[in-house]
């Protein structure tokens, strides 16, 4: 069973910067892996998505601001968040699309 392990979450000032980690149990290669954001009393959502040689996606919120990649070696997939502001406020989540393979999320709160 895939299984996915997210951190780096923290509370930061509007403006500010983060970068999440994403942590998988087995091989990362051949996944297609998404970041998943859940706005407080909100569904999740997609914003950022990441796979084959070199493919990756942004929804049109993060886009310039927020980029992600991956370490084969770490089986890691990373997301860095800059030019934070209150909307981006939410529990991140990483999963293949499309499977039920949800992490235990990490938090992130933009607040002056």
């Amino acid at each position: 069973q895939v299984q996915f392990a997210e951190s780096g979450g923290a509370m930061v000032h509007p403006g500010g910067s983060l970068n999440l980690s994403c942590l998988c149990n087995e091989d990362i290669s051949s996944h297609l892996i998404g970041w998943y954001r859940q706005r407080p009393g909100e569904s999740r959502e997609e914003i950022a998505r990441v796979g084959g040689r070199a493919f990756t996606w942004y929804e049109d919120s993060v886009k310039g601001r927020f980029v992600i990649s991956r370490d084969f070696g770490k089986r890691t997939v990373y997301l860095q968040m800059t030019h934070l502001n209150a909307e981006d406020t939410g529990v991140y989540y990483c999963r293949r699309p499309g499977f039920p393979d949800w992490g235990q999320g990490t938090q992130v709160t933009v607040s002056s």
